[in-house]
């Protein structure tokens, strides 16, 4: 997804960061529509987004730029961006590669509230 340096800044000044400088940003297949995760990106993240299509979120635990799949291979290709109308939020579309959970599962939303308590939907992918 190559955006001119104009469009991407258009984008950084539309967005409204909390007070840690993070905005909230669902990923979405592109094709599909399953949500896959909900992560935060900083300025630097989103900017490193659109310039390289590789997804880079904030990790908030590490205070530091996370490489979505730099070390176990399950990328993130930006297809899409969208702003939310109040611009706190981002959907991404994405393609992904492998698992989007860090618990090896296809989605970070793997478990679902019934009467007697939480039922885990989906199991982890074999590798």
């Amino acid at each position: 997804m190559a955006l001119s340096q104009t469009a991407v800044q258009n984008l950084l000044d539309s967005l409204a960061f909390d007070t840690n400088g993070l905005v909230a940003a669902i990923a979405q297949r592109h094709d599909t529509g399953e949500v896959l995760m909900l992560a935060w990106m900083s300025a630097e993240a989103v900017r490193e987004t659109l310039e390289t299509g590789q997804v880079t979120y904030w990790s908030r635990s590490r205070r530091a730029l996370w490489r979505k799949g730099e070390t176990s291979g399950h990328r993130q290709t930006l297809r899409w961006i969208r702003i939310d109308c109040d611009g706190d939020a981002l959907l991404l579309g994405v393609e992904q590669i492998g698992a989007a959970c860090h618990t090896n599962r296809p989605n970070c939303f793997f478990r679902e509230v019934r009467n007697d308590g939480l039922i885990e939907i989906s199991a982890p992918i074999e590798d």
